[in-house]
């Protein structure tokens, strides 16, 4: 029996407006949630803070990453939570009820897509939108038991949807099972080419070891080798240049720019917002263009050598997150200190542009835990078809 809206918070209370959908298509008969920094014609974009100038009017037009699943006979069923301005990763936002995780309801969803993940994952629709920036497609996949692409920066146009830090966001969804993912990638990439693309796998230690302790490295590895059923052994990969402390910096520093960039004037004037929240906004306050400037330069040359790395047929595998989501009444600096731990291991895909997906093919402390594979430019729907192979093998 399917959860209720009100026993995992997933959904918002917005007044319910008819939006239509195509009659026919390749997702005719499925619902779809939206996350409420989509524009959908006929409500507001909260974006997560009751005073945030989108939330006070119904958008007239639909994102068309929206619009698109639209088209494809998806039908709307309402807007779903997000965290305050799409920063943060745990799915706690103060002006709400916080969204359960409905596959371990003592641990928190993840964020920011936190209520598209509560809806997938408890069964409330079939598909829900999701963006990505620092790790909220797959951050929430991964504590929520769900398949999550963070796709290559660029390919699905961002019309519509509020921006965070315009150089890392992405589009994402969420989906009930493997066969549905498939069908909505197929929507944004076309369908999945009949000879199936070879990948070689690649390892990276500093990244392995990023897993928070024995059991979290034993079910990555039992992980690890159900993907080298699938592809092989991997190979270990040289180290980067630049340490993954130094990346976990260079991206904390170009996301913070970022966002002070496109939401200082509002964090400046609201009163009405999460002190944490707040602080992370701020910490982009001060920096100096030439700072920006600095960290792109060399944000530039590990895209570089990530490339170099994959080619066009290697694909990372690294753990999505350090284990399973913290628990729910986990403090504030616990909350914290796991958030820097797991944006080491996601600030690669944002870093270099390219596509990641996690696949829920693990279970830690009696909750999920996702692996993911991190692929060539634009190898999107060959990642998608990938983890649908992993997950029929396991």
């Amino acid at each position: 029996m399917p959860a209720t809206r009100d026993e995992l918070n997933a959904f918002l209370d917005y007044l319910e407006t008819p939006v239509a959908n195509a009659p026919t298509g390749p997702l005719a008969g499925q619902t779809l949630g939206v996350k409420d920094i989509f524009d959908v014609a006929g409500y507001p974009t909260g974006c997560g803070n009751p005073e945030y100038p989108t939330a006070r009017f119904a958008a007239v037009e639909t994102a068309p990453s929206v619009q698109k699943i639209l088209d494809a006979g998806a039908r709307f069923v309402g807007k779903t939570q997000t965290e305050e301005l799409a920063f943060s990763l745990m799915g706690q936002n103060v002006h709400f009820e916080h969204p359960v995780n409905p596959k371990a309801p003592d641990r928190v969803t993840g964020g920011s897509s936190s209520g598209s993940a509560a809806a997938v994952s408890g069964g409330l629709c079939d598909i829900a939108t999701a963006s990505d920036t620092g790790g909220s497609v797959r951050g929430p996949a991964s504590f929520c038991g769900l398949i999550g692409l963070r796709a290559t920066h660029g390919r699905i146009p961002l019309t519509g949807t509020m921006k965070l830090a315009p150089s890392l966001d992405v589009f994402g969804w969420f989906a009930k099972d493997a066969a549905a993912y498939g069908h909505v990638a197929d929507v944004f990439f076309g369908e999945a080419s009949a000879a199936e693309k070879s990948f070689r796998p690649l390892t990276l230690s500093a990244l392995d070891e990023l897993v928070l302790g024995p059991d979290e490295a034993a079910e990555y590895a039992r992980m690890t080798d159900r993907v080298a059923n699938v592809l092989g052994a991997p190979t270990k990969a040289r180290p980067f240049s630049q340490s993954i402390d130094d990346l976990y910096w260079i991206f904390r520093r170009i996301q913070a720019y970022e966002a002070w960039a496109v939401h200082g004037d509002f964090v400046s004037s609201v009163t009405n917002m999460d002190p944490a929240v707040r602080a992370r906004f701020e910490f982009g306050r001060d920096m100096g263009c030439s700072v920006a400037v600095d960290e792109t330069k060399t944000r530039n040359a590990f895209r570089d050598e990530m490339e170099n790395l994959l080619g066009d047929d290697g694909v990372l595998v690294l753990p999505t997150m350090p284990g399973a989501a913290p628990f729910a009444r986990s403090t504030g600096d616990e909350l914290q200190q796991y958030r820097e731990r797991a944006l080491r291991l996601l600030c690669l895909s944002g870093l270099s542009g390219l596509p990641q997906i996690t696949v829920p093919l693990g279970t830690v402390h009696a909750a999920p835990f996702g692996i993911s594979l991190l692929g060539p430019r634009n190898s999107d729907r060959s990642l998608v078809r990938l983890a649908s192979r992993i997950l029929g093998d396991a």
